[in-house]
């Protein structure tokens, strides 16, 4: 990532350089003139090095988590304070699980490249059903009336939870150009927020409109002495919304963190 800085306001100008999942170069993106916040640690909690994390949601005093890789990939119910799992199913290996959204008594789970999703029930754990969608899942997110799902691209797709027909679809934009590599999601107080792939950014979207109205630059949060074996790159946005505590993670990451944004 290479960041221009310019004194007026705060307000930067980033050029981020992303990859896709397979490594290929992406389009490099201008992202200017939109305010970028930092952020304050408040807290950080144990979390399992062994998880490759890429969707994560908090719901009535625990998180919910979907790890990836074939062969390894699972839906878990994770303490927060102790890290520990409390349930975890393991999904078929030629599955790669990717993001997940709770709505109502069911956990919502999409896969990569398989264009199928999995419907677990919130209780117990048993899979209950499933869905299809067309192209790669990433990210999933739920505004209480509509599932949001990422592919990797600049582009969300709203999904009705019953049928899974796409109700509408949204551009997603900074200062008019398309931010690609969209990616872990989260509905935040009217607010989507999302992790862009392979950067310590947050991006804050406007749900009608598609534009970024602010950055969360989340560099340095992992530092060196925390790091107790391989890690990758930052994915999980969790949100209680009873406290209004904000949680994010990585994948391999020994840790999670409540986070505070510094505007």
């Amino acid at each position: 990532m290479r960041m221009a800085f310019c004194g007026c306001l705060g307000v930067v100008s980033i050029f981020i350089a992303a990859c896709g999942p397979s490594g290929e170069p992406a389009r490099e993106l201008a992202l200017s003139a939109v305010p970028v916040h930092s952020y304050e640690v408040v807290q950080s909690f144990p979390h399992d090095p062994g998880a490759f994390t890429q969707g994560l949601q908090y719901h009535d005093g625990y998180l919910y988590e979907s790890t990836g890789l074939r062969g390894r990939s699972s839906l878990r119910q994770v303490e927060l304070e102790t890290g520990r799992v409390l349930r975890r199913v393991n999904l078929p290996d030629r599955y790669f699980g990717e993001g997940l959204a709770v709505v109502s008594n069911r956990i919502y789970q999409l896969t990569w490249h398989s264009e199928t999703g999995f419907i677990f029930d919130l209780d117990t754990f048993q899979r209950i059903g499933r869905f299809a969608y067309e192209g790669e899942g990433w990210g999933l997110a739920y505004d209480g009336a509509h599932l949001i799902m990422s592919d990797g691209t600049s582009r969300l797709r709203f999904m009705d939870p019953a049928g899974f027909s796409v109700v509408r679809t949204l551009e997603v934009t900074a200062d008019g150009v398309p931010v690609e590599h969209l990616n872990e999601l989260a509905w935040i107080e009217g607010t989507i927020w999302a992790n862009i792939f392979q950067t310590d950014r947050l991006a804050l979207i406007n749900p009608v409109s598609g534009e970024v109205g602010a950055w969360i630059d989340l560099t340095g949060i992992l530092q060196p002495h925390l790091v107790t074996g391989p890690v990758d790159v930052l994915n999980g946005i969790a949100y209680d919304k009873a406290s209004g505590r904000i949680f994010v993670t990585g994948k391999w990451w020994p840790r999670l963190f409540e986070i505070r944004v510094v505007e």
